[in-house]
């Protein structure tokens, strides 16, 4: 049976058709809904198996990017959210996605200090979009199994990951929940550790800054003709973390 994937609108959210289009294509089933009707219909995430933010602008980034709905689900809908997560269910957050799992609380659960980490805007102070190689480690995270790298864009102005102090950085990493980084020398924000997207503490819930359903087949890579063995019909790198996802329910 396939999973079925909600992935939730709010005003100025872009990406949600890219990305129900790769969850579609890794075999899942998809539904799109604006906040709203989630507001009014707390429980209807029961007859999900998979929640996804996906990347856009969210109320215009007013504030700080994701600040507005992650405040409304903090304020009512955390409890859903957090039943989601104790089902042993998939949530997933794409660049604004991300911004709004961290500001929330749905991916680093706040601490006696408060949030553990956040995402400034990029060391540059510009919106950069542009592509760039990634490492991944699989270990921990259900939506990076098998994946070790990947190629993908980034289109983003704050997301730059920052943790509290240099010892939660050091407790994440020792915890394994910082799972892809950006090459080195390819860091398009100054994350701290190079973090392009890190998890939770059970692997089943994961936030990355880069646009993965930007790269689902081969013909959007930049440089797809010139690559060897090219093939049109071959799938591109960001296809197999919604196959992963997909996968752990079959």
């Amino acid at each position: 049976m396939s999973p079925h994937v909600l992935i939730l609108r709010a005003p100025g959210t872009n990406c949600n058709n890219e990305t129900a289009y790769a969850f579609e294509q890794a075999g899942a089933k998809t539904e799109q809904i604006h906040i709203n009707r989630w507001l009014e219909q707390p429980d209807l995430l029961d007859r999900f198996q998979i929640l996804c933010f996906p990347g856009g602008f969210s109320y215009g980034d007013d504030i700080a990017s994701g600040r507005i709905l992650a405040n409304q689900i903090r304020r009512h809908l955390y409890g859903t959210v957090a039943k989601f997560k104790e089902d042993g269910k998939l949530i997933l957050g794409v660049c604004n996605g991300f911004q709004i799992m961290i500001r929330s609380g749905i991916l680093l659960t706040d601490d006696a200090e408060g949030v553990p980490a956040t995402l400034d805007w990029n060391e540059s102070g510009v919106f950069r979009d542009q592509w760039t190689h990634l490492n991944a480690d699989g270990g921990k995270c259900v939506f990076l199994r098998g994946i070790e790298s990947m190629y993908l864009p980034v289109a983003h102005a704050e997301g730059r990951f920052l943790a509290r102090n240099p010892e939660t950085l050091t407790g994440l990493e020792q915890a394994g929940q910082l799972v892809l980084r950006y090459e080195p020398s390819e860091n398009p924000n100054g994350s701290e550790g190079n973090v392009a997207g890190c998890c939770d503490a059970t692997g089943r819930v994961f936030g990355l800054m880069p646009h993965p359903e930007r790269h689902i087949i081969a013909t959007q890579h930049p440089h797809w003709t010139r690559r060897e063995n090219c093939n049109p019909a071959a799938r591109g790198d960001g296809f197999a973390i919604f196959q992963n996802a997909t996968k752990y329910f079959a």
